[in-house]
């Protein structure tokens, strides 16, 4: 059996949306920006998807800016705000995606930006009265809090951060990487200056992701060279990569409902069945909650591994993709930033199974089987 749990990483591309995405690959190969009747007809393409991810988001088309992901999203909203803005402080988590951390250290060695770090408990939770605190004591600063941790699945809640942000008037963004396609968000009801998503989350293709820009922030060009996307950001348009993430997030907010409850099955099934079968097992952040976390995400401690790396080799021999929630150096068992910060157990393997609409209970039991007997050898 090959098994494939490492959806938070990348998922499969749906066929629908390869299906839509052909056509212009083979025919519509119009440059956007030409005049003549391809470029129009492209150009067209490329505007009705925008319009589509806005109505899903509740948005205005002109707030949607097509990037290569959520990464240069990332850095789009952060480094032109810090700069444009003149903002002196930066206020996020230590268990921030590395977009938005590296951005952080991009800014703090170029302009001096000062970076304030909110304080988390040991499940990786955001102490929200922390961050009220740290914004009163920076007036003249951006908060930049992930929706949904990757490694962990730690739900923060938008609404309430953003009630703070807005109480004394700051600007907020958020990397919601994880959570487009998988929760449904209203921009109607949060007040939130930037949030950002990649297609290749929610079976969409790689390399075309976007930013949503409240109409009421103003940022400069990113990218500098050309006219398109609302002089925002230079260089022909990814077309067939902006038509297939219109189509992924629209196949996903059809069907979130239903794929939802299907992967929370499997995820209880397997917090159950490990839980059942290996004693001691752990589950690290919050990501055994089903209500706090990611239904996605299952981040998992394995006990009594003496060999780290090879017991992720033989995950991988097994046919079985999943991603380490430590680093792959033998004889080291220093966890990742965000398992760093949380501080888990020595003498423990830490896994993240991540799952899709494509997984089965067939493979969580065959994926629990084989760690029985890999920790048996």
């Amino acid at each position: 059996m090959n098994v494939y749990f490492d959806n938070a990483a990348t998922t499969p591309l749906s066929k629908r949306v390869l299906e839509k995405m052909i056509p212009y690959m083979e025919e519509g190969f119009g440059n956007p920006s030409s005049i003549h009747k391809r470029g129009r007809e492209i150009k067209s393409a490329i505007e009705k998807s925008r319009s589509r991810v806005a109505d899903i988001l509740s948005c205005e088309p002109g707030e949607i800016f097509f990037t290569s992901g959520g990464t240069e999203a990332d850095n789009m909203f952060i480094i032109n705000t810090v700069i444009e803005k003149k903002i002196d402080t930066i206020i996020t988590s230590k268990v921030e995606h590395h977009a938005v951390l590296h951005c952080c250290d991009y800014l703090n060695k170029t302009q001096k930006t000062n970076i304030k770090y909110v304080s988390i408990n040991d499940k990786g939770e955001v102490d929200l009265d922390d961050l009220e605190e740290k914004i009163i004591q920076n007036k003249n600063s951006i908060v930049s809090l992930m929706h949904g941790n990757n490694e962990i699945g730690n739900i923060n809640d938008l609404k309430t951060i953003s009630k703070i942000c807005e109480k004394h008037n700051v600007i907020f963004h958020s990397d919601t990487v994880q959570t487009i396609g998988h929760y449904p968000i209203n921009l109607n009801d949060i007040n939130i200056q930037g949030i950002v998503g990649s297609a290749h989350k929610f079976h969409g293709p790689k390399g075309i992701g976007f930013l949503y820009l409240n109409n009421k922030h103003k940022i400069s060009p990113f990218i500098h060279g050309g006219a398109q996307e609302r002089n925002m950001r230079g260089g022909t348009e990814n077309v067939y990569g902006i038509v297939g993430l219109s189509e992924a997030l629209t196949l996903a907010y059809e069907n979130m409902t239903s794929h939802k409850d299907k992967i929370i099955n499997l995820k209880k099934h397997m917090i159950d069945t490990l839980t059942k079968k290996i004693s001691g097992v752990k589950f690290n952040g919050l990501s055994d909650n089903i209500n706090k976390s990611l239904y996605t995400v299952l981040n998992v401690s394995i006990p009594k591994i003496e060999d780290q790396q090879m017991f992720l080799f033989n995950l991988d021999i097994n046919n079985i993709a999943a991603s380490a929630g430590s680093a792959c150096t033998s004889g080291s068992d220093s966890g990742s930033h965000v398992l760093k910060e949380i501080k888990t157990e020595k003498g423990y393997v830490n896994v993240r199974f991540s799952f899709s609409k494509y997984n089965s209970v067939d493979e969580v039991d065959y994926v629990v089987n084989k760690i029985e007997e890999i920790r048996n050898l």
